[in-house]
């Protein structure tokens, strides 16, 4: 499978699937490329589908002293580059929506939509922080699996439970190397102006970020998408797969239609 170099020269991997409409996952703090096998599967038979590793995830470069999270949106760049994509939707999940939403905005050129997965993308903006930071302190106060899974998918699925937490482990970057992607991030004006379409996709019973907040990020957002997903947690696109891959396949079929038109 095939590698990406950075501006910087990090190595970066990532895979390509399928053909079609382009549809670039960037993965969350615990994830890598393999965590998306449930989604590559189901949609590469209509849609070019790309993963990747970010560095200091999976089997990317993670040789580097320490992380900075405002380098992965570069490697989403990276790879958009070496594939020559254009007009791709990039889906981030949790804190890789920031990532995905940072390398949409600079290079519009590349890339038509932007999915934000259960975040608000690091969108600057005073009352949409608060009420993040409201959500997160009610979060911190169950153990982390409970944040991410539903307690009845971990029990009636303890199998999928173990495989989503050991997946994790292959990676080197922790959370903590992520967190400083959100400083100095996108204004709806800067949204606004790059012309790159935004949606915004929660599950209803996600226990990081609450539904009122992302109904709060669509509304001050002109123009931009929101789908709210029944009974789907945090980490919708493993516990509730068919429902989120049905959103997906949706909004890659409507939110790029009018620019893949021109």
């Amino acid at each position: 499978m095939p590698y990406a170099d950075s501006d910087d020269g990090t190595s970066l991997y990532y895979e390509r699937h399928g053909s079609g409409p382009a549809i670039l996952f960037v993965h969350g703090s615990g994830g890598h490329h393999a965590a998306w096998w449930q989604q590559v599967a189901a949609l590469r038979a209509e849609f070019t589908v790309l993963t990747l590793d970010l560095r200091g995830f999976g089997k990317s470069d993670s040789s580097m002293p320490e992380f900075d999270g405002q380098d992965f949106p570069g490697d989403v760049v990276a790879v958009l580059d070496k594939e020559d994509i254009r007009d791709a939707m990039l889906v981030g999940q949790s804190i890789g929506s920031v990532a995905a939403l940072r390398a949409g905005l600079a290079r519009p050129d590349r890339v038509a939509s932007v999915v934000l997965g259960h975040s608000l993308g690091g969108i600057a903006h005073p009352e949409l922080t608060e009420l993040a930071a409201a959500d997160r302190a009610e979060a911190v106060e169950l153990p982390v699996i409970d944040r991410l899974l539903t307690k009845e998918f971990q029990a009636t699925r303890p199998d999928l439970t173990f495989l989503f937490q050991q997946m994790g482990t292959f990676n080197v970057a922790k959370m903590a190397d992520l967190r400083n992607l959100d400083t100095d991030g996108p204004t709806l004006a800067d949204i606004t102006a790059s012309g790159v379409r935004v949606a915004f996709l929660a599950g209803q019973k996600d226990a990081v970020l609450s539904v009122k907040t992302v109904t709060r990020a669509h509304e001050l957002l002109d123009g931009s998408h929101l789908e709210i997903v029944e009974g789907a947690p945090h980490s919708m696109y493993w516990e509730t797969p068919q429902k989120y891959n049905a959103a997906i396949a949706r909004l890659r079929r409507t939110l790029t239609a009018p620019k893949e038109a021109v």
